[in-house]
């Protein structure tokens, strides 16, 4: 079993059975995902990266808005994109964020998402009406109503 597979260690300080904040700065690439316990896959073709900014974020995926945690669970709100909201439980493993959660439809995901390099310096987030932008250091995700892209600097 792998490290990725195991169940994740809890962050100091954090509650049993529950989850932690997201950072609130960062620029995270997912290493892989499990769906209904399935295997850990990810496509290398097509990498999902995710910017964190204060309380906004952006997915490469084709959606950004906003943040919030309610002490054991993220709540990302889809402002831009894709609609909806995902919900899912952070833990630390080492310097990768596991999140766990269950899908509108039921089903359930496990995703590794590894610490991108070139996170530092400054970052901000951009919105109009139809679009959300969001840049942490060389690292930026544009979002609209077709798709998301991703860009490095």
């Amino acid at each position: 079993m792998t490290a990725a597979e195991r169940e994740p260690q809890q962050e100091s300080g954090s509650e049993p059975g529950g989850g932690v904040p997201v950072p609130e700065r960062g620029a995270w690439l997912r290493r892989g995902i499990s769906r209904d316990g399935g295997p850990l896959v990810e496509d290398g073709d097509d990498p999902v990266v995710w910017l964190q900014a204060g309380p906004y974020y952006a997915d490469s995926r084709g959606f950004a808005g906003t943040t919030s945690f309610d002490g054991t669970q993220v709540r990302f709100h889809h402002l831009t994109g894709e609609p909806g909201d995902d919900t899912g439980t952070f833990r630390w493993d080492g310097p990768n964020l596991v999140e766990r959660g269950t899908n509108p439809d039921g089903s359930t995901f496990l995703e590794i998402w590894t610490p991108l390099p070139g996170a530092d310096g400054g970052a901000d987030s951009w919105s109009g009406p139809d679009h959300h932008v969001v840049r942490v250091g060389r690292h930026v995700v544009h979002v609209d109503s077709r798709a998301g892209t991703y860009w490095r600097l």
